[in-house]
């Protein structure tokens, strides 16, 4: 599918960002997050604020060569009860950060696409699912537009087409590659596909039906939280068709 719009994106990043601050009002900066254990809930919405300061000021420095977030220096974050604001102060700096420079203006990236409006889509779709991890924490409410989810969908698959190509240290997804397996990720709302085919030299995706080695179905935002492993495979909102195992190692060879 065609990405949505830049402004739609950056709309979408600022809502996100305030959706997530209210996830995590009142909560405990202690409480454990269950779909990433590693993490408090604090520690969740540092890592996602300060990928929009960091990546807000690399694209202001208008860098020349690539930029790694351990080299950008950003004031510390504030206390839990401030994080809410800071988090809607880091996306709204992203975006006027992209409009300064133009979301087609070269920067720094980690892929091959070296827009500044790759980290406005990049960080609203990195929203969505620690946005739910947050929701998942606290008990808030969580759902997603379909258009959006849809997007996060291809924008994931995009990545893992990427870096089934390429060897990258901490993204590689070369063990994706195999002899013609096919999975299909159908999403019921919006009504929209993506079939992948995992060949020798890498994993192509296309927006198309067809038959599958595996049919994995549900809405657009179930499957996002599937295919980005805040589900469970058998969760009643999909349905899986065929080798589920196939699925499995999907998802074991995806992680973030």
């Amino acid at each position: 599918m065609k990405s949505l719009s830049h402004d739609r994106l950056a709309e979408a990043l600022v809502a996100e960002a305030e959706e997530f601050g209210m996830a995590i009002e009142g909560a405990a900066p202690d409480a454990r997050v269950p779909t990433c254990p590693e993490w408090t809930l604090q520690d969740l919405t540092r890592h996602v604020g300060l990928a929009y300061h960091k990546s807000a000021a690399i694209i202001a420095s208008r860098p020349t060569g690539y930029v790694p977030f351990d080299a950008v220096t950003v004031d510390d974050p504030p206390g839990f009860d401030a994080l809410g604001d800071w988090l809607v102060d880091g996306a709204e700096r992203l975006v006027e950060a992209v409009a300064d420079v133009g979301p087609e203006t070269p920067t720094s990236t980690w892929t091959p696409d070296r827009r500044a409006g790759f980290w406005t889509r990049r960080l609203t779709h990195e929203t969505v699912v620690h946005r739910a991890d947050a929701a998942f924490a606290t008990g808030a409410p969580y759902d997603v537009d379909g258009d959006l989810a849809a997007d996060g969908i291809a924008e994931g698959l995009d990545l893992v087409a990427v870096f089934s190509r390429l060897e990258h240290p901490a993204l590689d997804r070369t063990s994706l590659r195999g002899d013609g397996e096919t999975l299909l990720f159908r999403s019921t709302a919006p009504e929209l596909a993506w079939l992948a085919r995992r060949t020798p030299s890498a994993v192509e995706v296309s927006q198309s039906q067809g038959d599958a080695d595996v049919v994995v179905e549900g809405r657009a935002v179930d499957l996002l939280l599937a295919l980005n492993g805040r589900i469970p495979t058998d969760d009643p909102r999909l349905t899986i068709s065929g080798d589920a195992g196939l699925f499995r190692h999907w998802r074991e060879n995806t992680k973030f």
